[in-house]
């Protein structure tokens, strides 16, 4: 187990490797780089003389000099290959380095935008799972019944809806017509003015409308999956025996068959759990405003912050390697008769 452990923590070495190599060669040929974005902001912010309609320079044009200067700012007076293998030795030491626009190292901004990637990812892991079992299992009792039906066909058109088009649609229809939501944000803006028990009525009701979106599509895998898994496990030897020696329905379920079942749903909690903080969240925060991770990486990519891009792509590829391992071992503590060696 111990060589299997630590082959798999090596292995992740050239991986992050490759993943930073791929996407630091792809930005290096996106056109409108930091220098450029710099030099935009700096022509729109231009103003006309008052007198004689003299425009500033930098609209017109950029002294070399000054060029050069912006440049060795943003590092990009060194070649492409140093720059690389210099941010490989910040990240060896976990130093994301510092946003070319918002003053600030990556980690802090990590670190200030997750607690609203946490607050989607912790709600829509909780009612996914939540109602997905439960559903799963009520879907195995009552296999082709009517119930069975009705219910794989609403799971089957949410899975089919992008989390994106039904949050425009909640927007729309509860936020925009019926106005019963708001439409941006995690919180009113007189928060701080509201009780403890109006705080936590105003934060269910920004959040329900992010949530549902988000939700809805997520748990139709994990019904399915429960249901397969319970309706295999009910037809094995072991359950007509229980069922002869007399043991209730909700015994042979919930004690015998519920525990065996839930093994390939188990051992996708950790994968699961850091999917839903990590994945899925960049529209879903962009469409309703939600300072988040996702909202922080699309507008680093939108404005060419290549620190913030290239930090947050180590830190979610690192998190993402972790949390396979921990999925393969959970097949271990789960059913120990799996030996990776």
């Amino acid at each position: 187990m111990w060589v299997y452990i630590l082959k798999r923590l090596l292995l992740m070495i050239p991986t992050l490797f490759g993943v930073l190599l791929l996407t630091f060669v792809v930005i290096q040929f996106v056109p409108g780089g930091p220098v450029d974005q710099y030099l935009a902001e700096a022509r729109a912010g231009a103003g006309t003389g008052a007198e004689g309609g003299s425009v500033y320079r930098g609209a017109q044009g950029v002294d070399p000099q000054r060029l050069e200067q912006i440049k060795a700012l943003y590092g990009f007076d060194k070649p492409a290959h140093q720059r690389f293998f210099e941010m490989l030795g910040r990240f060896a030491r976990f130093d994301l380095g510092n946003s070319f626009f918002q003053n600030k190292p990556v980690s802090e901004l990590i670190i200030e935008k997750l607690p609203v990637s946490i607050t989607l990812g912790l709600w829509t892991f909780l009612i996914s799972y939540g109602v997905a079992v439960p559903l799963g299992v009520a879907k195995a009792v009552r296999a082709g019944s009517r119930f069975d039906l009705v219910t794989t066909l609403l799971v089957l058109v949410g899975y089919a809806i992008p989390g994106f088009v039904l949050g425009v649609a909640l927007l729309v229809i509860f936020g925009g017509q019926l106005q019963w939501f708001p439409l941006r944000g995690l919180t009113s803006s007189n928060w701080d003015e509201l009780s403890w028990g109006a705080r936590i009525v105003d934060y269910l009701w920004h959040i329900t409308l992010p949530v549902t979106a988000m939700v809805l599509g997520s748990f139709a895998v994990t019904a399915m999956l429960t249901k397969n898994a319970f309706l295999e496990e009910i037809r094995k030897q072991y359950v007509m025996t229980a069922r002869a020696k007399g043991l209730d329905e909700r015994q042979v379920l919930w004690k015998h068959v519920f525990r065996n079942a839930l093994i390939p749903i188990i051992t996708g909690f950790p994968s699961a759990f850091i999917g839903a903080f990590f994945t899925g969240a960049l529209l879903i925060e962009t469409l309703f405003s939600l300072d988040g991770l996702g909202l922080l990486s699309y507008e680093s990519v939108i404005r060419r912050d290549y620190p913030v891009v290239m930090g947050t792509l180590f830190l979610f590829t690192l998190i993402g390697l972790v949390t396979k391992l921990i999925s393969d071992l959970c097949y271990v503590w789960v059913d120990p008769r799996v030996k990776f060696d």
